[in-house]
C-alpha cells in the first residue's frame, strides 16, 4: 500500500515508518527535517514539508492509498494550533484527490477517565494536572482536530494512547473501541496498531483507545521518562 505518514520524524512516527517498510509498504515520510531522519529504503521517501503548508500537504498525499498521522507537539501555555490547522490541510488533501483511508494518534488526555489501577496519585493529582493545567493548550487543539475528522467524509480512526513510553518489541497490545482502562501505551504498541488498522475495518469512524499490559513502567519510571524524552 502506499501511505504517508505525518509526524514520521518524532518517537511514533519514526517506529511507524520502521513497521510499514517491514510489512512491504511504500512509504513517503514527511517530516520539516528531513536532513536528520535516521532510516533509508528503497521503498521509503523522505519528504521535508511543514503540515501546516497546504500546498506541500497536497503534494505528499496524492496518489497514496492511506494516510497516518502522528503528528506530535510539546504542551506549553501558548495557544496551539498546530493538529487542528494541520489537520484541516490533510483531510482537504485527501478529499481532493480521492484518498479515503484515515489513522490519527490522538490522546487519551482530550477526554480523560479515572483508571482501575491508576491509584490516588495518578487519578486526582497527576491526571488532573495534565489534562487541565500542563496540557491544556495541546488537548483543545486534539479536540478541535478530532472533531474535524469526525466532521468528514473519510474513513478515519482516531487513536487514542494512554502514558507513552519506548520499548523496543511489540506486545499483545488491547485494542477497544473507546476508553481502554490502562494507564501506559508503548510507542512500538501505538505503531504496531495504528498499521493494523489499514487492514481492519471494524473501526471505520470511531475513536479507539490502545494499551500496553504486559511490562508497563512504573509511575516514577514513566515521569522519569517524560523528562529525556520528547513526546
Amino acid at each position: 500500500m502506499r501511505i504517508t505518514v505525518f509526524g514520521a520524524n518524532g518517537p511514533t512516527g519514526r517506529l511507524l515508518t520502521d513497521q510499514a517498510l517491514a510489512a512491504g509498504h511504500q512509504v513517503a515520510a514527511v517530516t520539516r527535517q528531513p536532513e536528520s531522519f535516521p532510516l533509508h529504503h528503497d521503498r521509503l521517501e523522505v519528504v521535508g514539508a511543514d503540515v501546516l503548508d497546504p500546498v506541500a500537504v497536497d503534494a505528499v498525499v496524492a496518489e497514496r492509498e492511506a494516510v497516518l498521522s502522528t503528528l506530535g507537539v510539546p504542551a506549553g501555555k501558548e495557544p496551539i494550533t498546530t493538529y487542528s490547522h494541520g489537520m484541516a490541510n490533510i483531510v482537504a488533501a485527501m478529499q481532493r484527490h480521492r484518498v479515503r483511508r484515515l489513522a490519527v494518534v490522538s490522546s487519551t488526555g482530550v477526554d480523560p477517565h479515572q483508571y482501575s489501577e491508576g491509584g490516588f496519585l495518578f487519578n486526582r493529582v497527576l491526571l488532573p494536572y495534565v489534562t487541565r493545567v500542563l496540557g491544556k493548550t495541546l488537548y483543545d487543539d486534539m479536540r478541535r482536530m478530532e472533531t474535524l475528522i469526525g466532521a468528514s467524509d473519510l474513513e478515519w480512526t482516531i487513536v487514542r494512547p494512554s502514558g507513552l513510553y519506548d520499548r523496543l518489541e511489540i506486545t499483545d497490545y488491547t485494542l477497544v473501541q473507546g476508553h481502554a482502562d490502562g494507564r501506559f501505551t508503548s510507542r512500538a504498541d501505538l505503531a504496531a496498531s495504528m498499521l493494523a488498522l489499514l487492514d481492519d475495518d471494524r473501526y471505520l469512524h470511531t475513536t479507539v483507545g490502545v494499551i500496553t499490559s504486559t511490562d508497563n513502567p512504573t509511575l516514577f519510571q514513566w515521569i522519569r521518562g517524560q523528562a529525556l524524552t520528547k513526546s
